[in-house]
C-alpha cells in the first residue's frame, strides 16, 4: 500500500468517526468506510495517528462531551448517553481520568483556576490530524497540563541580551561577552544565589514594553519581592511587574539523555494553545513569558500571562 493511499484511507476513517460520534461504532463499520479489512484498517490507523481506533473514538467523545457540558445546559447523564457511554459512573470515571476534574464540577466551573487539564483535549481543530494537502500526519500524543497561577506585584531582576531571541543564542552571547561585574560567573549562576528570590530563576522572553532599544528578547531572570532592596550588579537590570495571572504548562517527564526532542515537541504544542477556550486571552504586556530550567524528572515547564475575557 502506498503512503498516499494509506493516508487517504485513514482520512476516510477519521471523517467517518467524526460524523458518527453519537452513534455506536464498531471496527467493522470504520474499516468499511476505508475499504479495508478490520485488521489492516486498525493497523494503518495506529501507524498514522499513534492511537488505536477506539482510543481515538474515546478521546473524541470526551472532547465533544466537554464542549457540550460547557456550552449547553445539559445533565451529565444526558451528555454521557449522547456520547454512547453506558452509565453515569463510567462516563464520570473516564472524564475525570482524562481531564483531572469531574464532569459535574467542570460544567459548573469550566475555567481552570484550580485544576490541571491536558489541553489538547479541549482545543483542537477538527482537521488537526490532516496536513495542508489533506493527508494524515502523525499526531503528537504528549500530555501537557495547564494551570492558572496568580502572581503578586513583584520585581524582575535580570541580565539582558543584546540580540538573543532564545536560550542557545543567549548563552553564546554570554560566552563571547561575559558580565564584567561577575568575574567570569554566568548570570544564571548569580541569579541562583539570590536569597530574596520568590521562585527559581527562569529564562524569559521579554515583551516589547519591557525591552529597551538595543536589547534582545531573551534573558535570564529571577522574580524578587516588590520591596526588594538587594544588590543589583553592574550590567543587570530590575523592572516592576504588576499582579497578574499566568497560564503555566507542564509536559510529561522525559529522559534527559535520550529524549531531548520532548522539550521541542512540548514547546511547539504550547505555542498552539488557545486560551480563549477557557475565557482568557494572552496579555504579554503584563509580564514575560518564562521557562524553567528543563529537568527530565518534572518535564518541561513554561508560563505566559493572561487576562480574563476574549477581547
Amino acid at each position: 500500500m502506498s503512503e498516499n493511499s494509506r493516508s487517504e484511507a485513514v482520512k476516510k476513517m477519521l471523517e467517518y468517526i467524526g460524523a458518527h460520534l453519537r452513534e455506536p461504532l464498531t471496527l467493522s463499520l470504520i474499516a468499511k468506510a476505508a475499504g479495508y479489512s478490520q485488521y489492516h484498517a486498525a493497523r494503518i490507523f495506529k501507524e498514522e495517528t499513534n492511537l488505536s481506533p477506539f482510543e481515538y473514538i474515546r478521546r473524541e467523545r470526551l472532547t465533544e462531551a466537554a464542549h457540550a457540558l460547557r456550552n449547553e445546559p445539559s445533565r451529565v447523564l444526558d451528555v454521557a448517553l449522547d456520547f454512547v457511554f453506558d452509565s453515569h459512573e463510567g462516563f464520570t470515571r473516564a472524564f475525570t481520568n482524562a481531564f483531572g476534574i469531574a464532569p459535574k464540577k467542570f460544567a459548573l466551573y469550566p475555567e481552570p483556576d484550580d485544576w490541571n487539564i491536558p489541553f489538547y483535549y479541549l482545543d483542537r481543530l477538527k482537521t488537526k490530524s490532516l496536513n495542508t494537502k489533506g493527508s494524515v500526519r502523525k499526531m503528537e500524543t504528549n500530555v501537557i497540563f495547564a494551570q492558572i497561577m496568580e502572581r503578586p506585584a513583584r520585581k524582575l531582576l535580570l541580565y539582558r541580551s543584546k540580540n538573543a531571541a532564545e536560550y542557545y543564542q543567549y548563552n553564546e552571547e554570554i560566552a563571547n561577552d561575559p558580565p564584567q561585574s561577575l568575574n567570569g560567573m554566568h548570570p544564571w549562576d548569580y541569579l541562583c544565589g539570590v536569597k530574596e528570590a520568590l521562585y527559581e530563576p527562569v529564562g524569559v522572553w521579554l515583551p516589547e514594553n519591557m525591552r529597551p532599544e538595543g536589547t534582545g528578547i531573551y534573558a535570564h531572570a529571577v522574580e524578587v519581592p516588590e520591596n526588594y532592596s538587594g544588590e543589583i550588579p553592574e550590567g543587570f537590570d530590575i523592572i516592576d511587574l504588576p499582579p497578574c495571572k499566568y497560564f503555566v504548562f507542564q509536559g510529561e517527564p522525559y529522559d534527559e539523555k535520550g529524549d531531548q526532542a520532548s522539550v521541542g515537541t512540548c514547546m511547539n504544542n504550547i505555542e498552539k494553545f488557545n486560551p480563549q477556550v477557557y475565557g482568557y486571552r494572552w496579555c504579554d504586556e503584563l509580564g514575560p513569558r518564562f521557562q524553567l530550567a528543563p529537568m527530565g524528572w518534572r518535564g518541561y515547564i513554561e508560563g505566559r500571562p493572561v487576562k480574563e475575557g476574549n477581547n
